[in-house]
């Protein structure tokens, strides 16, 4: 009684898996279209597909997409090519409104992302930076209820910490990390604000995360990548407007 399955293997090509998964989301826009690398650098060998389709595709010949990019990144030990989807490419590539550029730090959160990107009426390219030692830890995992609420939170604000003196401000893995330092330290004058969403910017949210904790004095971006890479020159100015 199983039902029928079939298993292909393809050529080392991500340039042409990506660009039949494009063409599979034009064809079927009322699909969940998702190609996933194995290592989010994999994406590089693909960039002539992102350049040229995926950002700019309904720039150049209003032609709407909704597919999905799944690039597990993290800094883990792996070495070079195994550790960054090099997300400051991708808010290079940014503008207009022409793809979504995301982070989901836990599991209801990566939930609620893909049901957002299935169920809305208007089709966008989606960029989902995804965990590798996150993907069964406990601090990423989330409650049933979570699950239940209505949807994905562009802005996770802390409201664990009352009146911050410091304000933290990340995305992914990295803020995992400053929470168990936190507890650590038994440290109660530091709120950790998770970005979720780079790109559309969530302003908004990100200033009434903010306001919660009118009494800081500091505002500080923290990233495990180096300071040429990761969102910190998309970042720090959007920040500083605010």
């Amino acid at each position: 009684g199983q039902a029928r399955c079939e298993i292909y293997n393809s050529t080392l090509s991500e340039a042409g898996v990506l660009g039949f998964e494009y063409g599979y989301s034009r064809d079927c826009p009322e699909a969940l279209v998702l190609w996933e690398a194995q290592f989010g650098d994999f994406a590089n060998v693909a960039q002539a597909i992102i350049d040229q389709f995926v950002s700019s595709g309904e720039a150049k010949w209003a032609l709407l997409s909704g597919v999905t990019l799944l690039l597990p990144h993290g800094y883990e030990g792996q070495g070079p090519e195994h550790s960054s989807a090099r997300i400051e490419r991708f808010l290079q590539l940014v503008a207009f409104d022409n793809m979504q550029i995301c982070q989901p730090s836990t599991a209801a959160q990566y939930f609620h992302l893909l049901r957002r990107q299935v169920m809305r009426k208007w089709r966008k390219p989606l960029v989902v930076f995804t965990p590798k030692s996150m993907l069964r830890h406990p601090d990423a995992s989330s409650p049933i209820e979570d699950f239940t609420r209505e949807r994905f939170l562009n802005v996770l604000p802390d409201n664990e910490i009352i009146n911050a003196e410091r304000i933290l401000v990340c995305s992914g893995k990295i803020g995992h990390e400053l929470r168990v330092e936190r507890k650590k330290r038994q440290d109660t004058s530091t709120a950790i604000v998770f970005m979720e969403q780079f790109y559309p910017f969530p302003e908004a949210e990100l200033t009434a995360a903010l306001q919660q904790h009118s009494s800081a004095h500091e505002i500080v971006w923290v990233q495990e990548e180096p300071s040429n890479m990761g969102a910190m020159s998309y970042i720090l100015p959007r920040l500083r407007q605010i």
